[in-house]
């Protein structure tokens, strides 16, 4: 675990968000795309409004309106860099937008899947272990759910930001 994952999962407060985290972080790439895909496509008209009302999408043209004029394939590549946390153009920008505006790109891009998206294709089939966080997640209350695609999706992307060290890790007061 990178220390940005570490520092990302005390958001899920109970131990049965984090482990919900927990167990979509041992998902492979494509099996947590897929993952990503049905929790929008079962549970978006719970979950999908608390991201556009808390966010701001003019923070995010390179993921809400470039993206959308991309090939499948290049889609696709970069959905795999975001949650594999690689450095690249896309997952960059996605790593520097805070949780809110993240989920929102997800919502978006889950929105407009087999249209302006690269969609799953027709003969995909989940396994037991997608079904199974599936089930989870849809067994927890809207604030754990949110807590949990906040938690996943701040795990995402890249960003050379380094959190500030604190008092007690440096051992010095702040001064002006």
């Amino acid at each position: 675990m990178t220390a940005s994952q570490d520092r990302n999962v005390s958001q899920a407060l109970t131990n049965e968000t984090q482990k919900v985290v927990a167990d979509f972080n041992s998902l492979d790439t494509d099996a947590k795309l897929a993952w990503f895909y049905l929790v929008y496509e079962k549970m978006g008209d719970s979950i999908t409004p608390a991201a556009p009302a808390a966010a701001e999408p003019n923070l995010a043209p390179i993921l809400l309106n470039d993206y959308l004029d991309l090939s499948d394939d290049e889609q696709l590549a970069i959905m795999r860099q975001i949650v594999n946390g690689e450095a690249s153009d896309y997952s960059r920008a996605y790593g520097a937008l805070k949780e809110n505006n993240q989920l929102l790109v997800w919502y978006v891009w889950a929105e407009a899947m087999g249209d302006q998206v690269v969609d799953l294709s027709e003969d995909y089939e989940t396994t037991d272990k997608i079904d199974n966080l599936l089930s989870q997640l849809e067994g927890l209350d809207f604030e754990a759910q949110m807590s949990v695609l906040r938690t996943i999706a701040s795990q995402m992307g890249y960003s050379d930001v380094q959190p500030v060290e604190t008092q007690t890790q440096t051992g010095k007061t702040p001064s002006l």
